[in-house]
């Protein structure tokens, strides 16, 4: 079984679902707009520049799932997938993960955002096998904690070590596709690398590697 691995933001989508969540639940009128959009931001400038304190962000991030229902937090994700996910979707994106398939590769999205906002997204996109940061649920309710390792950075390859684990597979041949320098922990893992639509620092890097540098936008 080889494995094709992909970030999910900015890279199969043309642009960031965690930080869009965030302004979805600003155009709604769900969260206090002029404090949260400040925030969101400020956290998605942080993650840009490699400096993102990830605790610090998922408790901001995962507050707003601790505090509603969830009948309307799946009310609001539908609207959410409409509204923001959608128009990020790109055709080149759809035929790289079919050029996938077609050679019997298993395929995973491996991801720092959370599993409420990413779960649905990897199910439009056909992908089976998703690796997320966890929110906590107790009792069908979310906690606004976090249950295990995010998975950013360092935690990617640890998640995926776990996962490896749990199910026998291997990295023989993997390959692993993303935009951005944070994931260089997982990226120099893997024997086929790709940077994709990335970032300075990445494509700088990439290139002094010969690692395939390519883009998905439409």
């Amino acid at each position: 079984m080889t494995l094709a691995i992909f970030d999910l933001d900015n890279t199969l989508l043309a642009g960031d679902s965690d930080h869009a969540w965030g302004e979805f639940l600003v155009e709604e009128g769900i969260v206090d707009a002029e404090a949260y959009r400040q925030a969101n931001d400020r956290f998605y400038q942080d993650y840009l520049n490699g400096e993102l304190d990830i605790m610090m962000y998922l408790e901001f991030a995962l507050q707003p799932l601790s505090i509603h229902s969830m009948d309307n937090l799946l009310e609001w994700r539908a609207r959410f997938m409409d509204k923001k996910v959608r128009p990020m979707l790109q055709q080149k994106a759809s035929e790289l993960l079919s050029s996938h398939r077609e050679r019997g590769h298993t395929l995973m999205i491996i991801t720092a955002t959370n599993r409420f906002v990413t779960e649905p997204i990897a199910d439009v996109l056909g992908v089976d096998h998703l690796i997320a940061t966890e929110p906590e649920l107790v009792n069908g309710s979310y906690t606004g904690k976090i249950a295990g390792i995010p998975s950013f950075q360092d935690g990617k390859v640890a998640r995926l070590n776990d996962w490896l684990a749990a199910t026998g597979a291997t990295m023989d041949g993997a390959w692993f596709y993303s935009d951005s320098h944070n994931d260089l922990p997982l990226l120099e893992k893997v024997e086929n690398p790709v940077a994709v639509d990335p970032d300075s620092t990445l494509e700088e890097f990439a290139r002094s590697k010969g690692w395939d540098v390519m883009s998905l936008r439409d």
